[in-house]
C-alpha cells in the first residue's frame, strides 16, 4: 500500500496540491481583527415565489484575522443582522483563540438568549461561525474539507430558480440551460397562482426533457388538501420533489402530505431551521423525506453538522439550502448529504464577489483542494459597489 506521504503520491483529498500536509502548530494565533460588512445586490430581474417577492438580495459578510490568515463567513440576511454580529464580535470573538471554536459557538448562543436564538441572531452567529471554520482551516493551510474529513470528492447540485415572476420563455431558458450544462436536477417555484401551476410545470418539463429530475417549491403557499391534489397532477410531469407544500411549521400537514403523495415523490423542508432542536422536531414528526439545512441560518457550519448528525441517526437524506460556496465543502464531508442548491441569486453574487468560486461541472461542485479554507477570497473592488455600510 502506497503511503499518502510518499514523494510520488498524487494530490488527494488528504493533501493540498502544492502544499505540504497541514501540521498543528504549538503557537496560538489569537484573532487580531474583526469586521462585518453589508452588501445589497439588485436581482437581474423581478423575482417571486409562492408567498414573497423581492428585487434585491443582502449579504452580511464577516472577516476574522489571526496571524497572516483571514477567514470569511457570510449569511444572506437583513442588514440588521450586522448589528448583532458586530456586538458578538466585539464581546466574544475579538482577541479569542480560534481553536476554541466550540467554546466560542456556545458563548455566542448564550449571548443571544434574551434576543431569541432564531432569526437575525442565529444568522449573525452563522456568519461568524462560518468565518471561524474558514479561518481555522487557513491557519492550518488546509482546505476545509480536509479539516472536516471527506466523505466524497464532489457533490451534485440542483439548479434553483424558475421564479413565479418569470414568463414561460425565461422559465424555459433558465431551467433548460441548466439541463444543457449537465445538471441532473432543477427546481422551480410554484404557489403564487395555484390554478396555473400544472401548466407551468408542464412548460418546465418540456424545457428540460425527460431525463432531468424536476423539483417544485411552494414556499408554504398551499393548504394540505391543495398540495395533495396538485401532487397527483405534478406526478404526471414526473415531479419527484415537493418542497414546503405547506408551511414548514405545519408538521402535521407535512406528514399528511408525505403519506399521500404519489411515489417516488419526496417531501422536503427545513430551510427555516435555526437550531438543532427545530430539526429534531421535524425529523421526529416524520414530516419529511429529505431534511434541508442552511449553514447561513442554522448557527453556521457547526449547526449544519448537528442537522447532519440527526439525518445519520434517523437514516434520512440531507440537502443544503442555497449559499453553494458555503455548503460545498461541508456537503462533501457529511455522509447523508444528497445534493446542494445552486440558487440563481446566490450563485450570481458569489461568482461576482469571490475569487475561487467553483462552477459546477456536469452538475457537480468539487472543492479546489489547492486553496485553503473555503477556497474564497473577497474581490474587494467588485463587492464595494454594492456596499450598504
Amino acid at each position: 500500500m502506497r503511503s499518502l506521504s510518499a514523494p510520488d503520491a498524487s494530490p488527494s483529498l488528504f493533501s493540498c496540491n502544492s502544499r505540504s500536509p497541514a501540521r498543528i502548530s504549538s503557537r496560538v494565533d489569537k484573532i487580531s481583527a474583526t469586521s462585518v460588512r453589508v452588501y445589497t445586490v439588485p436581482t437581474d430581474a423581478p423575482e417571486a415565489d409562492g408567498t414573497f417577492s423581492w428585487s434585491a438580495t443582502t449579504m452580511v459578510l464577516v472577516q476574522l484575522s489571526a496571524g497572516q490568515s483571514s477567514g470569511i463567513g457570510y449569511t444572506y440576511a437583513d442588514a440588521a443582522t450586522a448589528q448583532v454580529a458586530q456586538h458578538l464580535l466585539s464581546e466574544i470573538i475579538s482577541s479569542a483563540d480560534p481553536s476554541h471554536h466550540a467554546e466560542l459557538w456556545m458563548k455566542m448562543r448564550r449571548a443571544v438568549r434574551n434576543l431569541g436564538n432564531r432569526g437575525i441572531a442565529a444568522m449573525a452567529i452563522s456568519a461568524i461561525d462560518n468565518a471561524l471554520w474558514d479561518l481555522r482551516a487557513k491557519l492550518l493551510q488546509a482546505p476545509l474539507l480536509q479539516l472536516l474529513g471527506a466523505a466524497r470528492e464532489s457533490i451534485p447540485v440542483y439548479g434553483s430558480g424558475g421564479f413565479t415572476s418569470y414568463d414561460d420563455d425565461r422559465l424555459q431558458s433558465q431551467l433548460g440551460g441548466w439541463a444543457q450544462q449537465g445538471f441532473s436536477f432543477v427546481k422551480m417555484k410554484i404557489g403564487a397562482h395555484p390554478e396555473d401551476d400544472p401548466r407551468r410545470v408542464q412548460v418546465a418539463r418540456q424545457a428540460i426533457g425527460e431525463k432531468v429530475a424536476l423539483f417544485v417549491d411552494a414556499n408554504g403557499a398551499y393548504t394540505a388538501k391543495q398540495a395533495i391534489h396538485l401532487a397527483k397532477i405534478f406526478h404526471e410531469s414526473n415531479v419527484t420533489w415537493f418542497e414546503e407544500p405547506v408551511s414548514s411549521d405545519d408538521l402535521a400537514g407535512l406528514r399528511l402530505i408525505r403519506g399521500r403523495v404519489p411515489a417516488p415523490m419526496e417531501v422536503a423542508a427545513g430551510e427555516y431551521g435555526y437550531t438543532v432542536p427545530y430539526f429534531e422536531r421535524m425529523v421526529a414528526a416524520k414530516s419529511v423525506d429529505v431534511l434541508q439545512a442552511d449553514a447561513t441560518r442554522a448557527q453556521g457550519i457547526t449547526g449544519f453538522l448537528g442537522a447532519a448528525a440527526l439525518c445519520e441517526a434517523h437514516g434520512i437524506a440531507l440537502s443544503a439550502h442555497c449559499a453553494p460556496s458555503i455548503h460545498m465543502h461541508v456537503c462533501c464531508a457529511v455522509p447523508r448529504a444528497r445534493h446542494l442548491e445552486f440558487f440563481h441569486d446566490h450563485a450570481r453574487i458569489e461568482r461576482m464577489f469571490f475569487d475561487g468560486f467553483r462552477e459546477p461541472v456536469k452538475g457537480r461542485m468539487r472543492p479546489d483542494l489547492s486553496r485553503p479554507g473555503l477556497g474564497l477570497e473577497l474581490k474587494e473592488k467588485d463587492a464595494e459597489k454594492f456596499a450598504a455600510n
